[in-house]
């Protein structure tokens, strides 16, 4: 089941400074919800506060895009995952050099 009250690992999962977060607003708490033009987009963590986060995140306005602070409760975001692939490719790169420096 999915409705009513969150579960606690949503609140005891730890946020630091320069994190990756996805905002992802969730219906089942109002409070501190992003505007709907953020929802689906990723952005870094530049405060941690008791419960919530304050969050960079990149906006079009007409031409331009601008960086936007926003702060938002932890029920609406959650790690990103964009990272992962570049962290295992630097990983596999690193282990190849490793191997030809071996081999010579």
């Amino acid at each position: 089941r999915t409705h009513g009250q969150l579960p606690l690992s949503t609140y005891l999962k730890v946020h630091k400074v320069g994190d990756i977060v996805d905002i992802k607003g969730d219906g089942a708490v109002q409070k501190g919800m992003p505007h709907k033009a953020y929802h689906g987009k990723t952005g870094r963590i530049f405060n941690v506060t008791r419960r919530a986060v304050g969050v960079i995140v990149n906006k079009q306005v007409k031409g331009r895009i601008l960086p936007k602070k926003i702060n938002i409760r932890v029920e609406h975001i959650r790690q990103s995952r964009c990272r992962e692939d570049f962290l295992n490719r630097v990983k596999v790169n690193d282990e190849k050099k490793r191997a030809a420096k071996a081999t010579g």
